[in-house]
């Protein structure tokens, strides 16, 4: 049974998921740099994997510690968006992805992100987070990583590479999917229930 402080949802700010979001956030402009400025690619590896790592841990920390916050709530998708749409950039300039893979993920994002306003002209909450979802975005980060190794040189690079494409593929086709779900259910709504408010209100 699932005590009910790991469900209570707050509005502190100074909790240790918050903590550890704030620091994943503050990795970002770090890891561009490390990626485009003197191609550290190994430093850039840590701090993804580091990043991927305190992504789990804080939403673990949030139910153990009872912690779950509306801060958090927003925080936490917002930096793994943001990890995901500077990488796809970098590899992009750096030339280990096509541009039409990053277009196509960071275009779902986009597309989702006005969907936001659907929900906020009726006074409703943004849509539960669909579980495959949530997979997607895993597997696409899991990639990432893995393609930044294939970069390198020696048989684990060389091994990297066709893995890390296999796992991109397979997530952005994941990722495609949950997100014309999510259309769907935006779309849905608009249809079924009339603005509550006026726009930008």
């Amino acid at each position: 049974m699932t005590d009910k402080s790991e469900l209570e949802v707050t509005d502190r700010i100074a909790t240790v998921p918050n903590l550890l979001s704030a620091v994943r956030l503050a990795g970002v402009p770090l890891f561009l740099f490390l990626l485009l400025g003197p191609q550290a690619d190994g430093w850039a590896l840590v701090i993804l994997l580091v990043s991927g790592g305190t992504d789990w841990l804080d939403g673990k920390l949030a139910r153990l510690l009872g912690q779950s916050s509306r801060l958090g709530a927003i925080l936490d998708p917002l930096v793994d968006r943001l990890y995901v749409v500077s990488t796809l950039v970098a590899f992009v300039v750096r030339g280990i992805i096509p541009w039409w893979v990053a277009a196509i993920l960071i275009g779902r994002d986009a597309v989702l992100g006005l969907t936001m306003f659907v929900y906020r002209r009726r006074s409703l909450p943004p849509p539960d987070v669909i579980y495959l979802g949530k997979a997607a975005t895993f597997v696409v980060m899991i990639a990432l990583p893995v393609l930044l190794v294939s970069v390198g040189t020696g048989s684990v690079a060389d091994a990297a590479g066709p893995l890390g494409y296999a796992l991109l593929i397979w997530g952005t086709v994941l990722y495609t999917w949950t997100g014309a779900l999510y259309l769907g259910k935006a779309v849905a709504l608009a249809r079924a229930i009339a603005p509550t408010s006026a726009p930008g209100r």
